[in-house]
């Protein structure tokens, strides 16, 4: 998981280097393995959840998720606020399993659409392949759990919702008596409710699958409605770590019904305009009209940027206090271990295992990385994302750290 999982058999370094083309947007028609990915036939998005399997389908479908299943509109504000560019980009060098690479070899090597680093309020980085360009919105899969999380702090501050102490089936009376009612928003905040659940992407008879077919596919009975059929406990609510998407969409309920209102118009007002995001997002809703809340957040890279750069500033943008610096604090103290002991998991986000860094992490390769000494932040949207591509982001992470300092 984070910065320093993959790097004890990987030597990291990063290396100044005279500056070379101009810091972007810079665009690409191909990328590695590009016919497979569709390039030939225009990368076609096709239909549903065909891109699960055809890889043809996945770059159209992943740049256009909201043309594939009903979404609500984040609305972005009327005025952006512009983020600065580095005259040139800098040249920046990796170690990765004895090889020495530089930002090209890793964009040649890996199934890469987006790729945006900055610090401060600049960007020093903005690349996109596969045909892919800067107004395309990027879907997040599990980024978006970030988002769920940062809104139940803002309610927790505006004190729609009580306490993260409260049960779930406080505000969300169609799960009382069910398991998920009777836990805690904290214990859901640290995916630690207790309740049985199978996050397992290699099979398609885990819960994650089902969960996903309960809920995006065409005349499914939507977000309340799934979550009951995953209703048997195994531990006390906050004892122990497990991943579950089951557990964010808890959390979107539970938003909607102690703000009154949609979570993409929450989003909206409390992260979205005051970011000054320089275009609409989108959130895929269920057939209730419920956001999908454990994915599918939909937004172009520079918005993406806006949002880590907010956090790389505690909670804070252009000097407005968008998300409760004492949220944040609270996340990473109480964040718990992982199966790994160089990650935690705050609430609904990933953490270092020292907690100094974050990270927003989805399904095939989506990451935010936050280092908020350096107020440096690195996007990436991918078209895969297992051990060996993750393992190398890592280490390019962790050489652009070392440079910037």
């Amino acid at each position: 998981m984070l910065d320093a999982l993959a790097l004890n058999s990987h030597r990291a370094f990063a290396q100044a280097a005279p500056a070379s083309q101009a810091a972007g947007p810079r665009f690409r028609a191909d990328g590695p393995d590009a016919d497979a990915f569709g390039r030939t036939e225009g990368y076609p998005s096709c239909k549903g959840l065909a891109y699960v399997d055809d890889t043809r389908c996945r770059v159209g479908a992943l740049s256009r998720y909201d043309t594939l299943f009903p979404a609500r509109t984040i609305t972005a504000p009327k005025q952006s606020v512009p983020l600065a560019r580095a005259v040139s980009e800098p040249v920046i060098r990796y170690g990765f399993a004895g090889l020495e690479l530089t930002l090209d070899d890793y964009l040649n090597r890996q199934p890469v659409t987006g790729l945006l680093i900055a610090k401060d309020d600049t960007i020093l980085v903005e690349r996109y392949q596969y045909g892919r360009t800067d107004t395309d919105r990027l879907t997040s899969f599990s980024m978006a759990k970030t988002v769920v999380g940062l809104l139940i702090g803002i309610a927790l501050k505006e004190k729609m919702i009580g306490s993260v102490d409260d049960l779930a089936e406080t505000y969300v009376p169609g799960l009382k008596d069910t398991e998920y009612g009777r836990t805690p928003i904290k214990a859901l905040l640290l995916m630690a409710s207790g309740v049985a659940f199978s996050e397992d992407y290699d099979s398609k008879y885990s819960d994650i699958y089902q969960l996903a077919r309960l809920t995006i596919e065409p005349g499914s009975p939507g977000s309340l409605a799934a979550l009951k059929q995953f209703n048997t406990r195994r531990d006390p609510p906050g004892v122990r770590f497990s991943y579950s998407s089951a557990e964010s969409l808890v959390l979107g309920l539970v938003l909607t019904a102690a703000t009154k209102r949609t979570v993409s118009d929450y989003a909206a007002e409390k992260i979205w305009q005051p970011l000054g995001a320089e275009a609409d997002a989108t959130w895929i809703i269920d057939a209730t009209g419920q956001e999908i809340t454990f994915g599918y957040v939909n937004a172009v890279l520079r918005d993406w940027a806006r949002l880590g750069l907010m956090l790389a500033n505690r909670g804070n943008w252009q000097g407005k206090n968008i998300v409760p610096e004492g949220w944040l604090a609270a996340s990473a103290a109480d964040a718990l271990p992982t199966d790994s002991p160089l990650a935690k998991y705050g609430y609904q986000i990933w953490y270092s295992g020292d907690t100094r860094r974050f990270a927003l992490r989805g399904l095939r390769g989506q990451f935010v990385f936050v280092d908020p000494d350096l107020k440096l932040v690195l996007v990436q949207t991918a078209l895969r994302g297992g051990p060996p591509e993750t393992a190398e982001l890592f280490a390019l992470w962790t050489a652009l750290r070392a440079q910037v300092q």
